[in-house]
């Protein structure tokens, strides 16, 4: 007798667990330990700053392949059997990164982890979402991205935990017991996502269109989204570094903890405030508040510019994200994840770019200081664009 050990009566809070544990694993483990990892390899073996930021730009990569794959998805359960094959690939990548000094196994390593996170973020939101809107739980939907700060934060904290006096781990075994704690949060993202039903009735209706955005109002929201990519990667892929060029010796990983600290509550908050005030409104400010991060990190080297440049970002990229997606499923429904894929394709373009660029331009500046500049112009560009959709 076949025992199926996957929930087929799900909760709305079995539900939301699983989404956030698929964050937690697919973007803090399999993407985001990367960030708080990079001093501790450059420390041990030397990695260069143009090497970390190819590393980042073939993980980004991977996630636009990734993404490709969702936008081409249309069978429920061809998406669930991705779903579970991502969490999977997400573990497998992060411990491969400890298999060899080899940039070719770094480069493949990073392609698939972002393959993995494209998948989990995608498709797991995908799902959660659909669940929530056919359970009548639409304004729950926020609740879901906290998963993308929690693991932030959890990765930080395993990557502090392993460089501990009593412990001074290699950055091999680092990667191993990143991978061993990825792998925990699997667990629930698998098995408390129910299996879709044989048939998708959603899949054999006529989807109704004439209450969708304008194409202007989602080009426009599509070229903001952009210029969000070049901001967001440059800091989730360096941040921990640039703490170290200020100098704040040793306050890498701190500061990238404290991007989490203030990431996992932004969704919360950022969807209260689209609720009161409206979600353009909303993600015009957080791009404010983005450019105000990068700026505080140009213009001043103390302690607490840099603490409030990390607490700020973390805040305003988490915001920016769920924002942006979770307006796109109030909008389109059913045809969200086909439309978050293809919003979110120009934005991988730039996750590509922008840690190459950042990498190479800090590499012969000797400083973060043109890059950040440089970002916070395309953001400006961003918000023009925000501003723009009012008309529509």
């Amino acid at each position: 007798m076949k025992i199926n050990i996957i929930t087929q009566n799900p909760s709305q809070r079995g539900i939301l667990i699983a989404g956030i544990c698929a964050l937690i694993a697919t973007m803090g483990f399999a993407r985001y330990a990367f960030t708080p990892m990079i001093p501790h390899m450059q420390s041990q073996m030397g990695m260069s700053e143009s090497l970390a930021g190819w590393l980042a730009g073939w993980n980004y990569l991977g996630y636009l392949t990734g993404l490709f794959m969702v936008w081409l998805m249309r069978d429920l359960r061809l998406k669930d059997f991705f779903y579970r094959y991502g969490l999977f690939l997400s573990v497998f990548t992060t411990a491969i990164m400890a298999a060899h000094e080899n940039a070719l196994i770094w480069y493949l390593s990073r392609y698939f982890a972002g393959i993995s996170t494209a998948l989990g973020f995608m498709l797991g939101s995908g799902l959660v979402f659909k669940w929530l809107i056919s359970n009548g739980h639409r304004q729950r939907m926020g609740v879901h991205f906290a998963g993308a700060g929690l693991g932030i934060i959890l990765s930080a904290l395993v990557v502090e935990f392993t460089v501990m006096e009593a412990l001074a781990m290699n950055w091999r075994l680092q990667w191993l017991v990143l991978a061993a704690f990825g792998a925990l949060f699997t667990l629930p993202a698998f098995y408390l996502v129910p299996l879709p039903d044989k048939e998708d009735v959603m899949a054999h209706k006529t989807i109704d269109k004439s209450t969708e955005p304008s194409k202007r109002w989602l080009w426009l929201l599509t070229i903001a989204y952009v210029c969000a990519g070049f901001s967001n990667t440059a800091n989730v892929t360096f941040t921990s570094l640039m703490a170290e060029y200020v100098p704040l010796a040793g306050q890498g990983t701190l500061m990238w903890v404290l991007v989490g600290l203030a990431a996992a509550p932004a969704p919360f908050i950022w969807n209260r405030f689209g609720r009161q005030h409206g979600f353009l409104n909303a993600i015009r400010l957080a791009f404010v508040f983005n450019i105000i991060s990068n700026l505080l990190l140009v213009f001043s080297d103390q302690y607490w510019a840099v603490a409030a440049s990390a607490l700020t970002f973390g805040f305003s990229f988490m915001g920016i994200v769920s924002l942006v997606l979770s307006i796109i499923g109030n909008k389109y429904g059913h045809r969200s994840t086909q439309v978050m894929a293809q919003l979110t394709l120009g934005y991988c373009l730039a996750q590509i770019i922008s840690p190459i660029l950042t990498g190479t331009l800090t590499e012969q500046t000797g400083n973060f200081s043109l890059s950040l500049l440089i970002i916070s112009a395309i953001m400006g560009l961003g918000l023009l664009c925000l501003g723009l959709m009012r008309r529509e």
